[in-house]
């Protein structure tokens, strides 16, 4: 179970402090899917760097008692200079997983050949994405953290990514960030909409989109 209880955010700025959002709370169970809408500037981004332990919240709690992902699909922490494999092993030393089973996933998941043993700097930004979603997914985790991000490559890689998330890892728990109605009915259980500095809980995904758009 993860809990997010009564958490809040927010930044100083030149213009003063800038709250994001306030007293939000919610709690996603082992194999839940919860859908989160929000428009530009809601604090959607924010929220994910709290979920995934990169900030940490102003005031209130985020107890995690299972283990959730970075943002599927993450490039920004790669270091360029190196390899993808270096990239690779370095994730695997921090999470204690093998390295030989975790580079025979990578190599036949990414389908980068040689280039998985090149600097990422020479990667075009396709390349980056098949390397972040495999590394991601090198990983097991109890939940996966997407921030907007389902399609990568041409549609058979998408397709292959899919498979691998929402089929082989269905039994895991999602939280997916998105604007998309059709992605959170089709992955998820129900949603909620992050709007003026509130999470607004409905019981359906079809109520929450309805104030999504609305506002």
């Amino acid at each position: 179970m993860i809990r997010v209880v009564e958490v809040s955010k927010r930044y100083r700025t030149k213009q003063g402090w800038k709250q994001v959002f306030e007293d939000i709370s919610f709690t996603i169970q082992k194999g839940e899917k919860i859908g989160i809408f929000g428009k530009n500037g809601a604090g959607k981004s924010t929220l994910v760097r709290l979920l995934s332990g990169v900030e940490l919240p102003t005031s209130g709690i985020i107890d995690r008692q299972m283990s959730i992902s970075w943002p599927l699909a993450f490039s920004g922490a790669f270091q360029t200079s190196l390899t993808g494999l270096d990239n690779l092993r370095f994730v695997c030393r921090v999470y204690g997983i093998d390295v030989e089973r975790a580079h025979q996933f990578a190599l036949e998941f990414s389908e980068l050949g040689e280039y998985l043993y090149e600097p990422i700097k020479n990667y075009s930004s396709g390349m980056k994405a098949r390397l972040a979603f495999a590394i991601s997914l090198s990983v097991e985790f109890d939940c996966y953290l997407i921030d907007e991000v389902i399609a990568v490559g041409d549609k058979r890689f998408s397709d292959k990514c899919k498979y691998e998330l929402f089929e082989k890892r269905k039994d895991r728990s999602l939280i997916l960030i998105s604007h998309s109605l059709a992605a959170i009915k089709e992955y998820c259980d129900k949603a909620c909409v992050l709007y003026d500095g509130k999470l607004h809980h409905f019981p359906t995904i079809d109520e929450a989109y309805q104030f999504h758009t609305a506002h």
